[in-house]
C-alpha cells in the first residue's frame, strides 16, 4: 500500500467523507418525504427538489446527530414543504440568520411528529 498521496490530505480526505455523509442523509431525507407527501409531491419544482436537497444537508449539518435521527419527514404536508421551500430558497439567495432559519426548518419537522404523535 502506497503511504505517499502527494495531492491528498487527511483533511481533504475528511472534508470529501463528510460532504459524501451530507448528500447522503439529504437524499435520505428527500425519499422519506417524497413517500409522505405521494402524488402531492409532484406538486414542487425540480428547482424547489434542488433547494430542499440543499437545506436538508445544511441542516444535517448543522443538528445533532441524534436529533437528526429522531426527525420524521414524512409526515410533512404539502403546506410544510412549501414554507421549508421558501426558506431554502431565502438561505441560498441571501444567507441572512442562517442558524435561525435552520432553527425554524427543524422545528417545523419537530411539530409535524408531535402534531401526528
Amino acid at each position: 500500500m502506497n503511504m505517499n498521496r502527494p495531492d491528498v490530505s487527511d483533511e481533504d480526505i475528511g472534508m470529501r467523507a463528510f460532504h459524501l455523509r451530507k448528500e447522503k442523509a439529504a437524499e435520505r431525507a428527500i425519499e422519506r418525504l417524497r413517500f409522505g407527501l405521494r402524488d402531492a409531491w409532484n406538486l414542487f419544482s425540480t428547482t424547489d427538489g434542488a433547494d430542499l436537497a440543499w437545506v436538508m444537508g445544511e441542516l444535517w449539518a448543522y443538528e445533532k446527530r441524534a436529533d437528526w435521527d429522531s426527525l420524521r419527514f414524512s409526515k410533512l404536508t404539502p403546506e410544510d414543504v412549501r414554507t421549508i421551500v421558501t426558506y431554502a430558497h431565502q438561505l441560498r439567495t441571501a444567507p441572512v440568520n442562517t442558524i435561525e432559519t435552520l432553527e425554524l426548518i427543524g422545528d417545523i419537522i419537530r411539530m409535524r411528529d408531535e402534531r401526528t404523535a
